[in-house]
């Protein structure tokens, strides 16, 4: 069934080219129209995550040439329909992964890649678990298969990945280990997380301390040099998950030659007869290969985490809501270092 769009007007935030967050521009037009297979989401929060940082820079793997809408994901209701689409997504609540376009009022998305939120579960609170929550429970269940009574590190506990990470850790039974600056201790102490100070302390050899025969899994968004004690610290048969570049973030130079690094070295280790495993992490892993497999995957993922989140055992962490046309604001405040949780915008 296809359902008309009403007379709204689009606006959206337009990455020019390697620039200050001030640089960021705001374009209107008129909302486009859904051609078959597809729907437009009226978007009701979308967010700042460590791809637009790098995007912005011109470091992210896999971005687009300049300009471009920037926004990895987002949550809205279904406004318009194009022809073929089932007419139960009308008026839906859904949430969307799309690497880029997120970052408007109004986002055209294949109908397919859509995922119900639950009733109940607000938009910024569902926000905050699509590209983070679906990063962590592939991770930690679909990689490193972390199993009850495990011990896992995972580094930048309180993070948007982390934070959401070290409670489904915790929710399979695992004991947890997570880094993270001094004034986020008391936070994750309370989530059953044992803290280590990544400015102050010896990492690894505070981790060894805690866990004298190793670590099961360690997930390190980091990079960098550090990747090598990560893997060092892994106990016979573990698993280390690498899954970003973020010690890189302000180099200059390509953006592929920190990924193409990391790649080097997990192949490397994994060709070694020591029993370990190395993985680095990519969400849309997959997508070319089988696009059906992909979004089955995602959408059944993606229902466990918000699962989760009805059932308490993650909490949506939402570091500030802003609106879109202060975006700038929302992106220095997400590079800053000094919030916790997700950074979000509403229309």
């Amino acid at each position: 069934m296809e359902v008309a769009v009403n007379a709204e007007e689009l606006v959206e935030v337009v990455l020019p080219g390697k620039v200050e967050p001030e640089g960021l521009q705001l374009r209107h037009g008129a909302v486009p129209a859904p051609g078959p297979g597809q729907v437009v989401v009226r978007m009701e929060a979308t967010g700042v995550s460590f791809a637009e940082q790098q995007m912005r820079r011109g470091r992210y793997y896999d971005q687009p040439p300049f300009p471009f809408v920037p926004g990895y994901d987002l949550v809205g209701t279904v406004l318009a329909s194009g022809a073929g689409v089932e007419p139960g997504l009308a008026g839906l609540r859904v949430a969307a992964l799309v690497k880029v376009g997120g970052w408007a009022s109004h986002v055209l998305v294949d109908a397919a890649d859509v995922v119900p939120v639950p009733a109940g579960v607000g938009a910024a609170e569902a926000e905050t678990l699509v590209v983070n929550g679906i990063t962590a429970w592939q991770m930690l269940h679909r990689k490193a298969r972390v199993r009850a009574g495990q011990t896992v590190l995972v580094h930048g506990a309180n993070g948007g990945v982390g934070s959401v990470l070290v409670q489904l850790a915790r929710a399979a039974g695992a004991r947890v280990i997570g880094t993270a600056s001094a004034r986020h201790h008391a936070a994750l102490r309370d989530k059953g997380v044992e803290p280590v100070d990544h400015r102050t302390d010896d990492v690894p050899a505070r981790v060894r301390a805690l866990a004298p025969g190793g670590v099961d899994a360690v997930f390190d968004h980091v990079g960098g040099p550090g990747i090598v004690d990560s893997w060092r610290l892994l106990a016979p048969g573990g698993t280390l998950v690498s899954y970003g570049s973020a010690s890189t973030r302000d180099d200059e130079g390509s953006g592929r030659l920190p990924v193409l690094k990391l790649l080097g070295r997990v192949w490397l280790w994994n060709a070694l007869p020591n029993g370990r495993r190395a993985f680095f992490f990519n969400v849309w892993a997959g997508r070319a290969l089988s696009r059906d497999r992909f979004r089955a995957r995602l959408r059944a993922d993606l229902a466990q985490v918000f699962a989760a989140l009805e059932r308490g055992e993650v909490t949506a962490r939402i570091a500030a809501r802003l609106p879109l046309a202060r975006v700038a604001d929302a992106l220095r405040l997400a590079e800053s270092g000094t919030v916790a949780g997700k950074v979000v915008l509403t229309p």
